[in-house]
C-alpha cells in the first residue's frame, strides 16, 4: 500500500485531496501547520475506512519538514506519493505589498515544496518509485495584486520540470496541477477583502469561464489521482490547468 503525504490537508484542496487519495487505497499523512486541524481530515478519512495520521509542520523549516517526513516513515511507512499544497496568500498591490508579505509566500509555496521533497526524494529513490504533485495556480500567468503568490506559483512549475528531469532515472514523476477559480475559504476571504458577495463573486468568475461553472476542490483531487497513480508513470515534468478552459 503506498504512502501519501499531502501538506495544507486541514481543509480545502488538501484535505480533499487527502481523502480521494485514501480512497484510492493508500495510506495518508494529513499535513499542516496545526497538527490539531487536521483531525477532521483524518477522521472522515478512518470513518470511511482509511488509514491516516495527523502530523503538525510548518513545511518552510527544516527541521520540522525532516521531523515530520521521519514521523511519517515510522508511522505508516516509507512515503511514495507527496502533494505540495501548502500556501498562504498575502495580496497586495506591489507598492503596497511589504517585505513580509512577499517573504511569508515564497516561503511556504516554494521553499516548503523546496524542503518537503528533498526530504521526501530520500523514500522514493530508494524504492525506485514516486509520485511528486506541486500545487501551481492560473495565478502564475500574472495577477492583479498578487505578485507574490504569482512568482511563487510561477516558479513551483519551474521546480517540478527540474524535479521530473533529476528524479526521472529514478522512477519518480512530477508534475504540476494549476487550478483556476475555486471555491474554497481562501477565495471566500478573497470576495470579502474586495467587498463583493461570494455568491456574486462566484457568478462573475463562472460568467467568464468556458465551462460556465466554478471549480471545487474535488476536480483539482480527481486530477491529482491521475497523476499519482501507477498508470500515470509516463506522464512527467507537465502542468496541468484545471480551469474550466484552456490555459497557458
Amino acid at each position: 500500500m503506498r504512502v501519501a503525504i499531502v501538506t495544507g490537508a486541514a481543509r480545502g484542496i488538501g484535505a480533499v485531496t487527502a481523502q480521494r487519495l485514501a480512497a484510492d487505497g493508500m495510506k495518508v499523512a494529513v499535513v499542516d501547520l496545526d497538527e490539531q486541524s487536521c483531525q477532521a481530515t483524518v477522521d472522515e478519512i478512518r470513518k470511511n475506512g482509511g488509514e491516516a495520521v495527523a502530523v503538525g509542520a510548518d513545511v518552510s523549516d527544516t527541521d520540522a519538514v525532516a521531523a515530520a517526513v521521519d514521523r511519517v516513515a515510522e508511522q505508516l511507512g516509507a512515503p511514495t506519493v507527496l502533494v505540495n499544497n501548502a500556501g498562504v496568500i498575502r495580496d497586495n498591490l506591489l507598492f503596497k505589498m511589504t517585505d513580509s508579505d512577499w517573504d511569508s509566500v515564497i516561503s511556504v509555496h516554494l521553499r516548503g515544496a523546496f524542503l518537503m521533497t528533498r526530504a521526501a526524494q530520500a523514500h522514493m529513490t530508494q524504492a525506485k518509485y514516486g509520485r511528486i504533485v506541486n500545487l501551481s495556480s492560473t495565478s502564475a500567468l500574472g495577477n492583479r495584486g498578487q505578485a507574490n503568490y504569482a512568482a511563487a506559483k510561477a516558479g513551483l512549475q519551474g521546480f517540478t520540470k527540474t524535479l521530473a528531469i533529476e528524479l526521472g532515472p529514478f522512477g519518480v514523476t512530477a508534475n504540476a496541477v494549476a487550478p483556476g477559480f475555486i471555491v474554497t475559504e481562501m477565495t471566500a476571504a478573497t470576495a470579502a477583502r474586495v467587498g463583493v458577495d461570494f455568491e456574486q463573486f462566484q457568478a462573475a468568475r463562472a460568467a467568464e469561464t468556458p465551462v460556465r461553472r466554478v471549480g471545487y476542490p474535488a476536480d483539482i483531487a480527481h486530477t491529482i489521482s491521475f497523476l499519482v497513480s501507477e498508470g500515470a508513470g509516463f506522464v512527467t515534468g507537465q502542468v496541468v490547468y484545471v480551469a474550466g478552459g484552456p490555459r497557458g
